[in-house]
């Protein structure tokens, strides 16, 4: 019987060793993994206060309320006109920024925010001139009853809020 308790004890041993040995590589690995984000580790990319819709969501909001076509032939100009107005609205991003950081500096400078307040608006400017040049575009090729759903797009979008 003993040699069948010595059997049972190494068999035990061995599995004992085994599951010592996973942990002891899952500790390391998870350990490594830490050591390895923290040397590398880059800022977090943090959403602009304000600005959690892009213009992408924005056009893929409004398309989906048109007419099959004239959903296509909306964001066709979206996409052509992408690089653009992601740019624009990435300037807007960046202005709005600017405004925020001359309103936290010491000494604060009056001229400072104006400049920047008047940089974003030559930016929002620039970005509505961008996105109107879009849906104009757009509604050139649409159809009458895209047209309509468009021109009534806001007003079904403010009743369907009031209902809710």
């Amino acid at each position: 019987m003993s040699i069948f308790t010595n059997a049972l004890s190494g068999t035990r041993a061995r599995y004992l060793l085994l599951g010592s040995l996973t942990l002891n590589l899952v500790f390391a690995g998870a350990a490594g993994a830490v050591a390895l984000h923290h040397a590398t580790k880059l800022p977090p990319l943090q959403p602009i206060v304000g600005m959690n819709r892009g213009v992408e969501q924005r056009f893929d909001h409004i398309a989906a309320s048109l007419p099959a076509n004239d959903a296509n032939i909306l964001l066709g100009e979206f996409h052509a006109q992408a690089i653009k107005l992601a740019t624009a609205e990435t300037q807007v991003r960046l202005t709005e920024q600017a405004v925020r950081d001359s309103l936290r500096a010491q000494p604060f400078d009056p001229a400072a925010v104006r400049a920047a307040m008047a940089q974003t608006t030559l930016a929002k400017d620039r970005f509505y001139e961008l996105v109107h040049e879009t849906v104009a575009g757009a509604t050139a090729k649409m159809s009458l009853a895209g047209r309509q759903a468009l021109a009534d797009w806001r007003r079904r979008r403010v009743a369907a809020v009031v209902t809710q």
